[in-house]
Parts: C-alpha cells; structure tokens; sequence
C-alpha cells in the first residue's frame, strides 16, 4: 500500500491537533457567552457575528462541527500511521487517550443537539462532558507528544 510520508502525516496531525485546541477554546469562549445571554437581558457580542443568542449559537455549532471534523481527521491519520509505521496498534497509551477524546467529542456533539428546555439535564451533560474534555485533550497531547519523539530522527 502506498501511504503519504509518515513526517507529512505528523503535520497534518500537528495543524489539526492545534486547530481542535482553538476550536475547543472558542466553543468555551461562546459557551460561557451563551450562558451569560441565558442569565441576564443583555447579549455579548462576538466580532463578525451579531450581537443575538443566533449569532453566537450559530459560531459554537460552526465551531463544534470543526472540531468533530478535526478530531475525526485526528483518528484517521493516527491510525493510518500507526499502522504503517509500526504495523499494528497499540504501542503506547495514545490510543487510549485518543479514542477517549474521540468518544467525549461525540458524546459532547450529540448532546448539543439534544439540548432543550425540557430536557435540562442534557445541558448539563453537555458542560460536563465539555469539562472532562479539557483533561482528556491534556492527556491526549502529552501522550501524541510523546508518539511524536519517536517519529523525530
């Protein structure tokens, strides 16, 4: 099988890895941007978005479905490269952590669309899974930090 270089995989998952950070940082900048408009009369604006719950909503699921994206291209390429460096999987805890975030991602994006005022608990899981993500991309980054050494001459 003929597979892209294994160091252009490494940037491709580099960009992407750095791309979810931010997008996860930004879906917690309009999350807590949301949930102020839901706890006062006034809405925050976000430059280049207008000052509405619409708008900002409409920025976090734009946001939300790039990181499913990003993640989802995240999993491909490690798998991909795992299995052509190495053969097989399961070399290190990355994968482990990876399919966590994977998972918490998924967990996290359903439940978004789920939310509704009659189902107050779904946002909640929601916020929770979303809080638990911000450990898993921190174990996730520390254990890909470490795949990566091994790829470096």
């Amino acid at each position: 099988m003929h597979l892209p270089s294994f160091l252009w995989l490494w940037k491709i998952a580099a960009w992407s890895m750095g791309l979810s950070l931010l997008a996860y940082i930004m879906l917690a900048v309009t999350g807590i941007m949301m949930w102020q408009a839901r706890n006062s009369q006034s809405m925050p604006s976000f430059p280049g978005f207008p000052a509405s719950r619409g708008g900002v909503r409409s920025l976090h699921y734009t946001m939300g479905i790039s990181m499913v994206s990003l993640v989802l291209l995240l999993l491909a390429i490690g798998i991909i490269g795992t299995l052509g460096h190495f053969g097989s999987l399961g070399h290190s805890s990355h994968l482990i952590a990876g399919l966590i975030v994977v998972f918490l991602v998924l967990i996290s994006a359903v439940s978004a669309t789920q939310i509704n005022p009659s189902r107050p608990w779904v946002r909640t899981l929601h916020i929770t899974v979303n809080i638990i993500l911000c450990a898993a991309f921190a174990w996730v980054s520390w254990t890909g930090w470490t795949v990566v050494q091994k790829y470096l001459p």
